[in-house]
């Protein structure tokens, strides 16, 4: 671009300034050649063509500036298009740019409301696990009341003695509080077969010489702790044997049941002379596991006991069962011949029917103008050949 006393002239008018000048200079060119005319004709036809080729250059000169013309709509044009898809693209980029700030601020307010969420339900679960163990605070502190008494501290004994058997045996297999001939009443009686013989379980549980035992601070409280922990499980012993080994009416053998594994370990660890005592006098202590694996082993004996018992009942339904059996046999044979001549009489009515078939064939092929009278081969009509 070119300024020319402030005003800024433009391509179109660039070229619109260069063509008047061509012009310009073709009049000037025309007018000397028409002084040159009149000097002499010759010098007039180069002139002349010049003139027509300066002509042509300026028609040429007209189409390329219509070209350029042409050319710069063109760019003008591309621009303007480029700069609207610049803006278009601008904004569609603003708009997803903006529509991702959205999502990713409705997400992170999503997760933060959840994360809410969860959190005010591990609060409330921590707050429910609060009242357990407060609920769980107060049951121990029942659990040390039952056991603080003697009477409920048995009938606890009693009740985890009597699921552990509910679990263990059938139900027709023992008794609860049975009352035996002399009088006494046992906490469980197992109705075993003879041998050995029904056999009674009873729960004891000394607590106060355990928790003595557990408590004693001192050598001289350990060992009166140890001697409490001695006489009561002797007492137990004792009371067992004399009580529920009868002869004649129960096994030659008793079961004591501690309800508490932490006594029956420490028996066993630090009181292993009272465990003899009670195998010397046919009382076996036993703790809520190891009364477990005993009944398992006292429920295989009634399932023998029973098999043993329907043995004769086993044996009459072989004997039948061997009759049906030999019924079966003898059947399934008579059917077998059944068959057998049933496919024989098939076999022969097949002969029959293939005979019959051959004699038809030969009748409908007889000529009888051909056939001499003493041809031995015709069968008279009333002497039929009788075949199978």
């Amino acid at each position: 671009m070119i300024e020319i006393g402030g005003h800024v002239l433009t391509d179109m008018e660039l070229l619109a300034l260069a063509g008047g000048l061509v012009l310009l200079l073709f009049l000037i060119l025309l007018i000397m050649a028409l002084r040159a005319a009149g000097r002499t004709a010759r010098a007039t036809e180069p002139l002349v063509h010049q003139l027509a080729t300066m002509s042509a250059r300026v028609e040429h000169l007209s189409d390329g500036q219509q070209q350029l013309a042409g050319g710069l709509t063109h760019v003008s044009e591309a621009q303007a298009a480029s700069q609207a898809g610049m803006i278009e693209l601008m904004e569609k980029r603003l708009t997803d740019v903006s529509g991702k700030m959205q999502e990713n601020l409705t997400g992170s307010a999503q997760r933060t409301a959840k994360s809410l969420g969860e959190l005010q339900q591990r609060l409330a679960a921590i707050d429910k696990a609060q009242e357990n163990i407060t609920k769980l605070s107060g049951d121990v502190l029942s659990l040390q009341d039952i056991l603080s008494n003697k009477q409920t501290r048995g009938a606890f004994g009693e009740i985890q003695l009597n699921d552990i058997v509910s679990k263990a045996l059938p139900s027709d297999s023992y008794t609860t509080q049975a009352t035996l001939s002399n009088g006494k009443r046992a906490d469980l009686l197992i109705h075993l077969p003879n041998p050995p013989g029904p056999i009674v379980v009873d729960s004891k549980f000394p607590l106060e010489a355990y928790e003595a035992l557990r408590n004693a601070q001192t050598q001289t409280e350990l060992n009166e702790a140890g001697r409490m922990m001695r006489a009561s499980v002797r007492t137990h012993i004792k009371a067992i044997a004399e009580r529920y080994i009868l002869e004649g009416e129960t096994a030659d053998g008793a079961l004591m049941f501690l309800p508490s594994e932490a006594v029956y370990a420490e028996l066993h660890a630090n009181f292993p002379e009272l465990v003899r005592e009670g195998f010397a006098a046919r009382v076996w202590i036993v703790s809520p596991t190891t009364c477990m694996a005993t009944l398992n082993t006292m429920r295989a004996i009634l399932k023998d006991a029973r098999m043993r018992e329907q043995a004769g009942a086993i044996r009459r339904e072989l004997g039948l069962l061997f009759q049906d059996v030999e019924r079966l046999s003898t059947r399934v044979e008579n059917l077998d011949r059944h068959f057998g001549q049933a496919a024989k009489d098939i076999s022969d009515i097949k002969i029959s029917a293939s005979k019959a078939g051959r004699r038809a064939k030969r009748l409908d092929n007889f000529d009888f103008e051909e056939l001499a009278p003493e041809d031995p081969k015709v069968v008279p009509l009333g002497k039929a050949e009788t075949q199978v």
